[in-house]
């Protein structure tokens, strides 16, 4: 009988198995749903002039970055997936997808603590934040995000750190060892700290409205001017500081001739009611995109310090797994909550699908009873 070691051919690679062809078409779903969703977003954002504000600016360029991640990064993913959680491509590559991947993780935990930030200037500081909040601003706060966030994805590629193929993730990501071994602690400490000032800032903001929630909002109520007396509901002792600011109807009193009449809507500093409203709902769309962020990346940032700190036992790789693609998920939910949360967006995106454009009743012909 011959030995079974001379007769054995070496065994070929198998069928992929259910659970790849599952990670699989779920990847390709958070794919499709974060580069449809992001650019639809994107492209209403640009196209409706209603929107080039501020906040809408901040989410244009968040938008943006979840696209390119879903575009760039994910397809490597697809592929270490279809080959048996294994990278075929070259170290070089992998190190630019590694950046890549923690550039956009840092550029969001950045751009979401600023947005925080801008929404409380906007309710409780809203004089500074209507005359200083103007494109160029937004411009240079997105810059400085971004410069913030490749400072801090950029010392691995010198080898401050390590970016590596981690098998176990299906991804090239930033190495995480034992705090002995290298520098990794500060590294995720950053992001803990940027996701807590958020939330601080946010809770800040919960606490004035809670103080103020008996103060009656700003009513834009005019006085009339008739000759040199105001009367109406806003004749009050500022009635002539009203008519000033836009606010006044009526011919102008003799006592303010030669004094220029501000144009209500360009130049307004006053939160009113309406204003305050809009400003409420954005400040919670932002909120839950921040609470999201939080809940689908602190299982894999847990996973992080667990690396990091423990050295004893290793991470379940069940739990490893789960961690991996809830952060993979965050690409894909923004657009979601945007156009749920977000009555200007649904209004906007209702205007330009097709199929939801109503056309106006035709007109029936007249008609005579014989």
């Amino acid at each position: 009988m011959a030995n079974a070691s001379e007769t054995d051919e070496p065994a070929l690679p198998g069928p992929p198995a259910a659970s790849t062809y599952a990670k699989l078409l779920l990847l390709g779903l958070i794919i499709c749903v974060s580069l449809a969703g992001n650019l639809a977003l994107a492209l209403l954002v640009l196209k409706e002039r209603g929107l080039h504000r501020a906040p809408y600016y901040f989410l244009l360029d968040l938008c943006l970055a979840d696209a390119v991640r879903a575009a760039v990064c994910f397809p490597f993913v697809l592929v270490s997936i279809r080959h048996g959680s294994a990278w075929t491509h070259s170290p070089l590559s992998c190190k630019v997808l590694a950046f890549l991947a923690v550039l956009f993780c840092f550029h969001a935990a950045f751009l979401l603590f600023c947005i925080s930030v801008t929404r409380y200037m906007a309710v409780a500081h809203h004089r500074f934040y209507a005359k200083r909040m103007s494109r160029w601003t937004c411009v240079a706060v997105i810059c400085m995000v971004w410069t913030l966030s490749v400072a801090m994805a950029f010392p691995p590629v010198f080898d401050v750190g390590t970016y590596k193929f981690i098998r176990e993730e299906d991804q090239c990501i930033f190495e995480h060892r034992y705090f002995k071994a290298n520098d990794t602690l500060g590294f995720m400490l950053m992001l803990a700290v940027l996701l807590g000032a958020t939330h601080a800032v946010y809770g800040k903001l919960l606490c004035f409205e809670y103080r103020h929630r008996k103060m009656k909002p700003v009513q834009m109520v005019p006085a009339i001017s008739q000759n040199w007396t105001f009367h109406g509901p806003g004749a009050t002792g500022q009635a002539a500081a009203n008519w000033i600011a836009g606010f006044g109807r009526g011919p102008m009193p003799p006592t303010l001739l030669g004094v220029r009449q501000n144009g209500h809507a360009a130049n307004r500093r006053l939160l009113g009611m309406e204003e305050f409203k809009a400003e409420k709902r954005l400040g919670k769309m932002f909120y839950v995109i921040t609470v999201l962020f939080l809940l689908l990346w602190s299982p894999y940032i847990v996973a992080c310090y667990w690396r990091v700190f423990v050295k004893a036992c290793s991470i379940p790789q069940r739990y490893l797994a789960t961690a991996v693609w809830m952060s993979f998920a965050q690409a894909a939910v923004n657009p979601i909550v945007c156009f749920l949360l977000n009555k200007e967006l649904k209004k906007g995106l209702a205007a330009h699908v097709p199929c939801r454009r109503t056309e106006p009743p035709l007109p029936r012909e007249p008609y005579c009873v014989m």
